[in-house]
């Protein structure tokens, strides 16, 4: 059917808002009635094109759903599988040049069908340029609904601005139209102006192109970080909007992490927290990231586009062989005849090198088997001048192998593209005739010295030499897949990866079954939304690779979840049901570090059906605090002894050196959650009786707590939360007198605290303070804050610490002089008493205070934390033998090593959860469905395990 002049026109249907055409029905008509080689056009029938099927029947296009005749078909972008006929050329956007894996079935169809595939993307004249593009719409339509979008985004803030009478671009008839929309808004701005309070209203433009885009790649530094956004916010920047018209997830504005549609064109990102949204009623500000905008100027998109590609057609439409076309059509064909021409023979050495597929990495990690191996990186024009084929050839020529680790494929021909492979050959005189080979390809000689398009820029890693074993004695591999990116993340793959090193063989043999020596190398992969934050975890840890993956995308998860033994969910506890019911359906054994809801409490005896465990609690607290508590509570039991009162301490502290502050307390995440955990009302029993503590008093009974047990540190603590449930847990409710948890906090803490709780600090109802005209001050609103409980308020806040702690005193606030002076030497540490404006973005007493001690408190570069975790059982015995009192304590202090920082939290909750795994991947652990670390077959060998490592767990008996 090749070069039968017969042209069809495929009725779009990638996308209910595509209404773009290849070509226009007057430039059909210029086809059909010229000698262009055109014989017949036959248009698939739609009731959505911009242009109507009576338009193309005027000009003598045919009407039909069977496209059968044509040798050539048209579209615009990708049709559905069944839509590729046998033998005919297709041309359309298809994303298929640079592997992409969602693609990939589309050209496996044109290949079966020995079809012929055309790319409009890689149609480039002899400038290097693309010939077909939809133009400058993109960025026309992008910006119009960027305004329109803003209008509503400041109703919501409280301001009508003439944004308002704007439309979204696919509202108007025409580009002329809107232009003219624009124009009256401007008008109007002129003369009537703003709100003064969102003056002067500045737009910046980044990028360059037809539609101001800002291509990025992960070696070159993004154009706005999501820290850096925060940063900005938490400085009162104020910023509103983005519109991302490239729609780069996840690119060069590091927080764009999805598409929007036509239909719901913008989310709403909050810094704060780090959450996203689909309304514009909250914090934060408001973000566009379409990705098919043209189509909202289809008819003039369409027009631009049908004036060049009809050049084009009477060749494709016409020729039967490759050979006779135009170059720049030729180099265009990805396919031909079913075959993928020359150009392009890359893309199946790419697709079985793919690193997104854990599977494919496992078994085909060709480099891993070679005795040499060495990482190389390659940037230039690799595959719009097509020398990624020749790089390839010399790889496979000389006998070596390779791995394609990274790929960033430049978006246009003016941009590089850069690639990182693994190189691997046996014979190292191989590899070293390799790497000269592509150091001439990157330096060419004389020959080639006038062709810059065609140079590549080269670097050779470090040289890795594999003592490759005989076939007999290849050990095993388990796969651990980590659910997130969050400071916990690094140790847990660090420690997982480490097992089969010659550091970690004698403490695995002593502490694991011999189920779990069979397979004493583990390969870890790093799951997170954000693919950056994933790298920044693997990077630099052999044996872990680094995966984007949204976990709410429940094929995507059961995707990655299948192709591993067990999984490690560091996620919010929010996420683990769903996680946990990915790994039952799959048979897949999970390790949580958080407590035991209820939505994971009901999946238990799914769990038990499907034959796997799912071990919560498995951090620090919970966690190593069970495991400890157990082994002291089991051991009395087997001396005789029962548990007559059992009191637990722990807390996440900076360490004294870095407690260098009036409240002696530093944040390392945000200080919401943890003031709100000091705000929850606690239960506890106390020499036989009940004790309950309501929220609005937790905080000042933590002076009734002092812990003496550790001299070098003023400790008390604050009644964590329901005591009594662990009774129940460690099977001591019947028979311990006393069954108390809190939370370790430096001496006056509490107070402190407590005293900022009674000004009204941490109110979370909207004060109308925040909302006046003038926007406040935080002298200001700590003026409002002491002046709400006085009948006598003062005109000005006082400033000094003396007269600020007389004035808490004398309104009740405080009863301590001490603990009044401590109070303002906090709020004074914090800034209230500074002139500088409150950020639009905070709505409460709460917000404020959050923001100042996110601002204030946290932790400089060199500065450490500290965890201490303490157990104190009473133990009494029926034989006469006296009672005991026995003490556990773990104190650990953040870590430098090798030049990286952890801090103790990530260190104490990390390696439980990936120590965890490791049980599981040796079948220490029978027991099945929701399983916490109390029993011994789980905190015997995790005990030993975290001493091996370098935790010190001291443990005494007076």
């Amino acid at each position: 059917m090749l070069g039968n002049g017969v042209v069809g026109i495929l009725s779009e249907s990638t996308n209910k808002w595509e209404r773009r055409v290849p070509v226009t029905p007057s430039h059909c008509a210029r086809l059909l009635h010229g000698k262009t080689g055109v014989t017949r056009i036959i248009v698939q029938p739609s009731t959505k094109r911009v242009h109507h099927d009576a338009l193309y029947e005027d000009v003598g296009c045919e009407l039909s759903e069977d496209l059968s005749e044509c040798g050539l078909i048209l579209g615009v972008k990708q049709p559905k599988l069944e839509m590729i006929l046998p033998d005919r050329a297709y041309a359309f956007f298809s994303h298929t040049h640079k592997a992409q894996k969602e693609n990939m079935p589309l050209l496996d169809k044109v290949l079966a069908e020995r079809a012929t595939l055309f790319d409009y993307e890689l149609i480039v004249g002899d400038h290097g340029k693309r010939l077909l593009a939809f133009g400058n719409f993109a960025g026309r339509a992008g910006m119009i609904d960027f305004l329109h979008g803003l209008g509503k985004r400041f109703l919501n803030l409280g301001y009508s601005t003439p944004f308002l009478s704007l439309g979204a671009s696919y509202m108007y008839p025409s580009l002329a139209a809107a232009k003219a929309a624009i124009i009256s808004v401007g008008e109007e701005i002129a003369t009537k102006g703003l709100p003064s309070k969102i003056c002067p209203l500045v737009f910046v433009f980044t990028g360059a192109g037809n539609v101001n885009c800002m291509y990025w790649e992960k070696r070159f530094p993004r154009l706005l970080s999501t820290e850096q956004l925060q940063d900005l916010m938490r400085n009162g920047c104020p910023l509103v909007g983005i519109s991302d018209i490239t729609c780069d997830v996840g690119g060069s504005i590091e927080f764009v992490n999805q598409t929007t549609s036509i239909d719901s064109p913008f989310f709403r990102y909050d810094p704060r927290d780090n959450s996203y949204h689909h309304d514009m009623e909250g914090n934060g500000i408001i973000c566009s990231a379409i990705d098919i905008l043209p189509t909202e100027f289809a008819k003039e998109a369409s027009q631009h586009f049908s004036d060049i590609l009809s050049q084009f057609i009477g060749s494709l439409a016409s020729s039967t062989c490759l050979d006779k076309l135009p170059a720049h059509l030729k180099r265009a064909c990805i396919v031909h005849g079913g075959a993928l021409t020359s150009l392009f023979e890359y893309i199946p050495r790419m697709r079985s090198s793919d690193l997104e597929d854990s599977v494919k990495v496992l078994s085909n990690f060709q480099p891993a088997k070679m005795k040499h191996t060495t990482l190389i990186s390659l940037s230039g024009h690799l595959f719009d001048q097509f020398l990624i084929n020749e790089a390839l050839d010399i790889i496979e020529a000389a006998g070596g192998s390779f791995h394609l680790a990274k790929c960033q494929v430049g978006q246009s021909t003016d941009a590089m593209s850069y690639s990182e492979l693994e190189v691997g050959a046996d014979d190292k005189a191989v590899l070293d005739k390799i790497i000269d080979a592509l150091t001439s390809l990157a330096n060419p000689g004389e020959a080639r010295v006038n062709c810059k398009n065609n140079m590549i820029s080269f670097k050779v890693g470090k040289f890795k030499e594999t003592i490759i074993e005989k076939e007999s004695e290849i050990k095993s591999e388990a796969v651990v897949l980590i659910l997130g990116a969050g400071r916990v993340c690094r140790p847990a793959a660090e420690f997982l990866t480490s097992i089969g090193r010659s550091s970690s063989r004698q403490w695995l043999n002593t502490c694991t079954t011999s189920d779990s020596k069979e397979k004493t190398s583990v390969r870890v992969t790093v799951a997170s939304l954000f693919l950056k934050d994933a790298e920044e975890i693997t990077e630099g840890i052999p044996n872990a690779t680094a995966v984007q993956l949204d976990v709410m995308n429940q094929e995507s998860l059961c995707n990655y979840v299948s192709q591993v033994d067990v999984v490690i969910s560091l996620l919010p506890p929010s996420c683990h049901s769903v996680i946990a019911s990915a790994c039952i359906q799959l048979q897949k054994h999970l390790v949580t570090a958080s407590y035991v809801d209820d939505s994971m409490s009901k999946l238990d005896e799914l769990a038990k059906s499907s034959g796997i465990t799912i071990l919560c609690e498995m951090g620090l607290d919970p966690g190593i605090d069970h495991m400890m508590a157990m082994k002291m509570i089991d051991e009395a039991r087997i001396r005789g002894g029962k548990i007559k009162s059992f009191t637990s301490y722990c807390g996440g502290l900076p360490s004294p050196d870095a407690a260098n502050n009036p409240l002696a307390y530093k944040f390392s995440w945000s200080p919401a959650g943890a003031i709100r955990a000091g705000r929850n009302p606690a239960t506890y029993k106390y020499n036989g009786e009940i004790v309950n503590v309501d929220g609005d008093n937790l905080y000042d009974s933590a002076s009734k707590f002092r812990i003496s047990d550790f001299p070098a540190f003023a400790l008390e603590c604050l009644p964590n939360r329901n005591s009594l449930v662990y009774g129940d847990l460690y099977g001591i409710q019947n028979e311990a007198s006393t069954i108390f948890r809190g939370t370790l906090r430096y001496e006056g803490f509490g107070e402190i605290m407590g005293t900022l709780a009674r000004t009204g600090f941490f109110n979370t109802e909207e004060k109308s303070i925040l909302r006046n005209e003038k926007r406040p001050t935080y002298r200001t609103f700590l003026l409002a804050l002491l002046n709400s409980h006085t009948t006598t308020p003062l005109a000005e806040p006082i400033i000094g610490e003396k007269e600020m702690a007389e004035q808490i005193v004398a309104i009740g606030l405080c009863q301590k002089r001490e603990t009044a002076i401590r109070t303002a030497k906090t709020i004074i540490f914090l800034g209230f008493h500074e002139n500088a404006e409150i950020p639009i973005s905070c709505k409460s007493a709460f917000d404020v205070t959050c923001l100042r001690m996110e601002e204030r408190l946290t932790y400089s570069g060199s500065e450490k934390d500290m965890v201490l975790l303490h157990h104190e059982v009473e133990v009494v015995f029926s034989n006469g033998q006296p009672t005991e009192n026995q003490r556990a304590t773990l104190l650990e202090f953040g870590r430098s090593e090798g030049g990286s920082s952890y801090t103790a939290m990530a260190l104490t909750v990390g390696i439980p959860a990936a120590i965890g795994a490791l049980l599981l991947l040796g079948k220490n652990i029978k027991r099945k469905g929701i399983v916490r670390p109390i029993d011994p077959e789980i905190y015997v060998p995790a005990l030993d395990i975290l001493e091996a490592c370098g935790f010190k767990l001291h443990e005494r008996i007076d």
